[in-house]
């Protein structure tokens, strides 16, 4: 196909700066004008067994239309975004999989909304206040299900990154007791401050350095409250993500009677942080260079102090994970299991512009997209001789909510579920000499990708940017912490034509213009035949797996395999 200047695609993929560029194709129309959300959606009217560009800008669309209101769980519309999914699975000849015979799986969530006129939070330092503008110098929020959250003088301690590792020999709360009290704590892992140094997986981001893990076990500490300090670099998005992702509703589990939780949850930006360290006496770049060292030791933060009064709307909901299925022909009882998040921000605060809908094109109109072209690959031909099931989850951006509650209450039993894919925020390069594999280096699915990449011509890459730790920051990874081999491959990066520097360009404006903001914005001029390539080649791969008695593993050295491992060893001894 013809192709845009590379310069015209990079400045056009978001719109970035308002320029209105000539799109490199014509626009794909709407379903039906805009107004009131009908209660059926039209279905695409060629609906097509193959894997094809047309089906996908479909799809992608609709997904990502203002009509959705960016998809939030629990919302109304949102929950029609979910509906509409399941007419598209019938509609590709998909059995539901859902609970009582239906195609939903209801996710129970309690929703959390800061008031944030009634509620206040500030940090003095000898009782003088540092002035910090909330939203803006620091954002926080409670997981609590309470009406009312209050901290007072509470008083803050750097811990460094954070991380209790015994397998790496780290602790960097060893010696100190922060109970009763607010500690505060660098965004990834110690790894990635110094690649060089082999410290846990270098520069590529371990489950110690994500968010999730560092409030946690802040609560297991003991901690009331916890403070993220916000650097670009390692945590891999900007401060305006943040600001994004944790103002508005926040959401958890009901069922989550067994997560651990701080009282007050919170970032604050770099440079209001230094400000609290000098305010202290302390200099933030050598403790940050300190806490590099296993060595580290925790520092008081004498004389700083946290006071915070919040009021909080709280409401139980359910949204939905949407489930349909093929049977397998031969060994029905075994599945291979399909798996993307179609839910998004909804409509927040947007503080650099007017448009207020977060519509999650990438994140993830395109993962669901996938696995409903590849339903309908599997469900207008030859039935597999295992059976496949495609989940749709929600609540994926709320913490992967959808996900885990289906790890907690599996539709299909794990130890029958011989693999899955995950397909989240796929990226509109083009056709590519590649396919990226997250995480890459972890399981014998790679094996059986490899090959088949061989016979298109690709290769395998890993993940270019491992420093953001994005193996551990999609669904699939709540599968793989129980056990079940999971594999996050679902696009290449280096164009076919224009390499590399071209699918990095990509992926930087998207990460640094559009991710977790209104500009994720479907664009008619997107080249989606790497979608088509990419998602045929998953097809290959689960088909091999899906009419095989093989059941691959997790590497030897994988922190999984011991976790599979067990699982089949208790199956065996279940069976007749």
């Amino acid at each position: 196909m013809l192709h845009c200047t590379f310069l015209t695609k990079v400045i056009s993929f978001f719109s970035i700066a308002g320029l209105s560029l000539v799109a490199c194709g014509q626009p794909v129309a709407s379903p039906d004008a805009p107004g009131t959300m009908p209660d059926t959606w039209p279905l695409h009217a060629v609906t097509r067994t193959a894997i094809t560009a047309e089906d996908f800008a479909y799809r992608i669309s609709t997904l990502a239309d203002d009509r959705f209101e960016g998809r939030a769980p629990a919302s109304g519309q949102g929950e029609a975004a979910a509906r509409w999914i399941a007419d598209e699975m019938a509609a590709a000849g998909l059995s539901p999989a859902g609970e009582n015979g239906g195609w939903f799986q209801g996710v129970p969530l309690i929703e959390s909304t800061l008031a944030e006129d009634a509620s206040r939070l500030d940090i003095t330092v000898d009782g003088q206040s540092l002035g910090l503008r909330i939203n803006q110098d620091i954002v926080y929020w409670s997981q609590n299900p309470e009406e009312q959250v209050n901290l007072e003088n509470s008083g803050l301690v750097f811990v460094g990154y954070g991380v209790v590792a015994p397998e790496y020999g780290w602790n960097d709360y060893e010696g100190v007791n922060v109970t009763g009290k607010t500690v505060v704590m660098l965004i990834n892992d110690p790894g990635f401050a110094d690649p060089e140094a082999g410290r846990f997986n270098g520069a590529a981001m371990t489950y110690y350095g994500r968010w999730t893990y560092k409030y946690e076990e802040a609560a297991r500490q003991g901690a009331e409250g916890a403070i993220i300090v916000h650097q670009t670099a390692p945590a891999s998005y900007p401060w305006g993500t943040v600001q994004a992702s944790w103002t508005g509703p926040q959401f958890t589990l009901a069922s989550g009677g067994d997560q651990n939780r701080v009282d007050v949850q919170s970032w604050i930006r770099e440079d209001s942080a230094i400000a609290l360290f000098d305010a202290v006496g302390l200099d933030f770049s050598a403790l940050a260079e300190a806490a590099m060292s296993p060595d580290f030791t925790p520092v008081e933060m004498t004389g700083a102090q946290m006071n915070a009064s919040l009021t909080n709307t709280i409401r139980t909901l359910s949204s939905d994970n949407v489930a349909g299925m093929v049977k397998g022909a031969v060994r029905p009882d075994e599945f291979v299991l399909f798996m993307a998040h179609w839910d998004h921000i909804g409509i927040r605060l947007n503080f650099s512009g007017e448009d207020q809908i977060y519509n999650g094109a990438i994140d993830n109109a395109t993962g669901v997209s996938a696995i409903l072209e590849l339903a309908q690959v599997y469900a207008g031909g030859d039935a597999p001789e295992r059976s496949v099931i495609f989940v749709a989850v929600t609540a994926e951006e709320s913490g992967l909510l959808g996900s885990e509650y289906y790890a907690r209450n599996p539709l299909v039993r794990l130890d029958h579920t011989v693999a899955g894919f995950n397909f989240d925020g796929m990226l509109p390069i083009g056709p590519t000499a590649d396919i990226v594999v997250i995480g890459y280096g972890a399981s014998e699915l790679e094996d059986i990708l490899a090959a088949e990449a061989h016979k298109r011509g690709m290769y395998l890459s890993p993940d270019p940017n491992p420093e953001a730790g994005y193996f551990y920051r999609s669904d699939h990874v709540t599968l793989a912490r129980r056990g079940v081999p999971m594999m996050y491959a679902d696009s290449g990066s280096v164009h076919t034509e224009l390499g590399a520097e071209y699918g990095a360009q990509i992926e930087t404006a998207y990460r640094l213009q559009a991710y977790h903001k209104p500009t994720d914005e479907f664009d008619p001029a997107w080249d989606l035949h790497g979608f088509v390539q990419s998602t045929e080649l998953m097809y290959d791969v689960s088909r091999a797996v899906a009419d095989s008695n093989v059941w691959p593993n997790w590497y030897e050295t994988n922190e999984f395999r011991s976790l599979r491992d067990k699982m089949m060893a208790m199956r065996d001894t279940r069976r007749p």
